[in-house]
């Protein structure tokens, strides 16, 4: 697995210009195997981020917490690695560009800052680029093995779900090896696969590339990719018939409103959203109505105690205590 790993990353530098990308590849595969980010910023260090820190880069691929021998990452840099992400046409990829990322084969995502332009409709695109983080996507398959039997609901269908999670501590990856392992099918369910229709707005779900998923989500899934839960949620529902539908960070009214929909039709929810506990949750507006309104049976906690994707606590939701064993 770790050579695996390894290679993705390699796989990412022929995205990013020359100059930068032999600093890259020289870094020991150790660390290859666990960078999460790449992150370039005009007249700035260039930085690698894992396991919840960041570390400059020196010129000849060694990592350092020392600023002073750190490579530098000029603009040229920048828009030399732009024209290679956008494969040198910018136009081609103005969609993306608007939503303030791009997607590359095998599912990585390249976050844009710079310039943002609005027209009558809202923002039209992004230019003078003065920063790209190319988010490393990897595949964690059976994360979600043992929170399994806590989901299901024999004989044939779940219980409504909700991974709380801190930023960066794996609630993609467990909601995407769930979606996974559900679609697939389970000797929980009967070796039955469940038809799941996932509203994947950001991109991070399936890393759709020219209509192929770039991740494993399963034989009967269905994706929405760059729709808001609202739409995504009307559009399945009329068209695909889904058995459960999954989205990743809600928290909006409109995000609320499309998870009742779901259920009036007889769809069970999967769901994650950034939070600590539950009384973060609840002092949010929109999640208070979830709560309140016990939609969801099952609340799983996540954080990184024991690496990325570690299961806190997992709480029933009528009773809101702990049911992990």
């Amino acid at each position: 697995m770790g050579d695996k790993d390894a290679r993705i990353f390699d796989s990412v530098l022929e995205y990013i210009c020359l100059e930068l990308s032999q600093a890259l590849k020289n870094i020991s595969t150790e660390y290859k195997k666990n960078i999460e980010e790449i992150r370039l910023r005009s007249n700035r260090p260039l930085i690698i981020y894992f396991k919840g820190s960041d570390y400059f880069v020196t010129q000849n691929g060694g990592l350092t917490k020392n600023i002073s021998q750190s490579m530098l990452v000029n603009r040229e840099n920048v828009n030399k690695t732009f024209q290679l992400i956008s494969n040198y046409s910018v136009y081609a990829f103005e969609e993306e560009i608007r939503n303030g990322f791009i997607t590359l084969k095998g599912g990585h995502r390249v976050g844009i800052g710079g310039k943002v332009l609005y027209g009558d409709n809202g923002i039209e695109t992004i230019k003078n680029i003065s920063s790209l983080n190319i988010r490393i996507a990897r595949e964690k398959l059976g994360v979600s093995n043992e929170m399994l039997r806590y989901i299901v609901d024999p004989p044939n269908t779940i219980h409504n779900t909700l991974i709380i999670s801190p930023p960066q501590c794996g609630k993609t990856t467990l909601l995407r090896d769930l979606i996974r392992n559900l679609s697939d099918g389970s000797s929980l369910l009967g070796k039955k696969g469940l038809k799941i229709g996932v509203i994947d707005e950001r991109s991070e779900l399936a890393g759709m590339y020219n209509g192929v998923p770039q991740h494993n989500i399963g034989l009967r899934t269905d994706v929405l990719d760059g729709s808001n839960k609202r739409d995504g949620t009307r559009m399945l529902l009329r068209a695909m018939s889904p058995e459960i539908i999954a989205m990743d960070e809600i928290g909006s009214i409109s995000d609320v409103e499309a998870i009742h929909e779901s259920l009036k039709a007889g769809v069970k929810i999967i769901a994650t959203v950034h939070g600590d506990n539950l009384e973060d949750l609840l002092s949010r507006k929109s999640l208070n109505i979830l709560i309140n309104e016990n939609i969801f049976k099952r609340y799983v906690f996540l954080d990184n105690s024991r690496g990325v994707g570690t299961i806190k606590n997992i709480i029933e939701g009528n009773s809101f205590k702990s049911i992990r064993t």
